[in-house]
């Protein structure tokens, strides 16, 4: 009996210093993150290559199209997420329980909310390249398929998504974008010192 319990504590001791690892291993991958998070525009440039770095492999290999496929699908589903308010305004016609986005110029401005925020769109288009390129190391990815059926389908479901998606932009009047924060003038400067005394 006391050499199973010594047994059970050695197992635990093992388990918690696993645990620790990964604990600590997950509080410097989200460390990490957080320093990334201000610097949208190396964030994207970083993505953009390795996008560029995965169809170049793709290239020069001469296969796993499906693989390029399907990320290029999943791209489009979180394109459109990131386009899309967080609250849709065509379902809250529907239900007509909360506010909405403003739909004359006379009503309240809303801030655009979007369903999917800017850092998690970074963060799950990034990640989605790198389980391609890692799927492009194992050969059961590697599916024969005439490629350019896929690229044709591929492009006529993003021009048929997008229409869809400008088509209800503008019919519930909303942009994904912000035109740029607005600037207050006060009185113009004289440019005059005036000393008091």
């Amino acid at each position: 009996m006391r050499v199973w319990k010594m047994m059970d504590s050695e197992s635990i001791t093992q388990v918690s210093v696993v645990t620790r690892f990964f604990r600590r291993l997950s509080q410097i991958y989200q460390q990490l993150l957080d320093t990334w998070t201000p610097y949208s525009a190396v964030r994207w440039i970083v993505t953009v290559l390795l996008l560029a770095l995965y169809m170049l492999r793709v290239l020069l290999l001469q296969g796993w199209y499906i693989v390029t496929y399907a990320l290029g699908i999943y791209h489009l589903n979180l394109l459109i997420a990131f386009l899309t308010p967080k609250v849709d305004p065509g379902l809250q016609e529907d239900m007509d329980d909360g506010p909405g986005l403003p739909t004359k110029a006379s009503e309240e401005f809303r801030p655009f909310i979007r369903r999917l925020p800017e850092f998690k769109f970074w963060y799950s288009a990034t990640k989605a390249i790198m389980i391609a390129m890692a799927c492009t190391f194992f050969d059961a990815f590697n599916i024969p398929v005439f490629w350019p059926i896929l690229l044709l389908y591929f492009f006529t479901l993003f021009c048929i998504t997008m229409k869809r998606q400008i088509k209800h932009m503008l019919k519930y009047g909303y942009l994904p974008w912000t035109r740029g924060k607005t600037i207050y003038h006060g009185k113009e400067d004289s440019g005059k010192v005036i000393q008091v005394k």
